[in-house]
């Protein structure tokens, strides 16, 4: 019975969010701080891991694909599989670590130190100005940290392949972005909005309802990853199912 309780809650404070984020007034400025601490942040974070990621693909894609003699298909096939679902995942992934530990703590810690009441106390929406703000700057960060993963790893899979093969630059991204098309990649890359509103929603309601003084921040922290990161993979067997609905292989 708690769970549902838990659940319907964090339902209803996710649909606030929605509400108070199209109804003016907007905090512009706040939003940008968020922007850059959330998204700019993570910058480094996205694209050693994307570089990283796309460097074992390669190798495990060369290794499949020469059972066949179909060495020549390695830029291809590991374009598609960036972009379609390794890169909008494992982003999501990553950054539920770094950007909802990090939104649990702080909101968790301005609850028990009693900041979000001294907010209140000078007539300012802390919904608005604490919650709002982050969700909105992660649903804009996501889509274009994955789009930096999908070609820090392309270009990963690039520094492999040419070590092995002598592949030159050019040849090897015509090979690869001429596999790729729109209904790939534009859905794939959008989707992971959602994954933003999911991270920035589920760290803000745990942080927000952080209790239990220090002991609670850690808890917030935690529970704000493990929460965002389960919820980001289901959501994403059911978003690739829509997908394929509207854009069938």
């Amino acid at each position: 019975m708690h769970l549902l309780v838990v659940v319907g809650e964090a339902a209803r404070f996710a649909g606030r969010v929605i509400v108070e984020s199209v109804r003016p007034p907007y905090e512009f400025r706040e939003t940008l701080r968020q922007l850059f601490e959330l998204g700019c942040r993570s910058v480094p974070l996205i694209a050693a891991s994307g570089f990283a990621v796309g460097i074992v693909l390669s190798m495990h894609t060369r290794a499949s694909l020469a059972r066949f003699g179909a060495e020549a298909l390695i830029p291809a096939g590991l374009a598609i599989a960036l972009v379609r679902e390794t890169g909008p995942l494992t982003a999501g992934l990553l950054l539920s670590g770094r950007i909802g530990a990090g939104i649990g703590a702080e909101l968790g810690a301005m609850k028990v130190t009693e900041q979000i009441d001294a907010l209140e106390a000078t007539a300012v929406d802390s919904f608005r100005y604490l919650v709002v703000t982050r969700v909105i700057a992660c649903v804009i960060a996501l889509p274009l940290l994955t789009s930096l993963m999908n070609f820090t790893g392309m270009f990963g899979g690039y520094v492999a392949e040419t070590s092995i093969t002598g592949t030159p630059f050019q040849a090897y991204f015509r090979q690869a972005f001429t596999a790729i098309e729109f209904s790939d990649l534009i859905p794939a890359t959008l989707k992971t909005m959602v994954f933003g509103f999911i991270i920035a929603s589920v760290a803000s309601y745990l942080g927000i309802n952080t209790n239990s003084g220090t002991e609670g921040v850690g808890r917030a922290s935690t529970q704000s990853v493990v929460a965002s990161s389960i919820l980001l993979i289901a959501a994403n067997v059911l978003l690739v199912r829509i997908i394929f609905f509207f854009y069938p292989v």
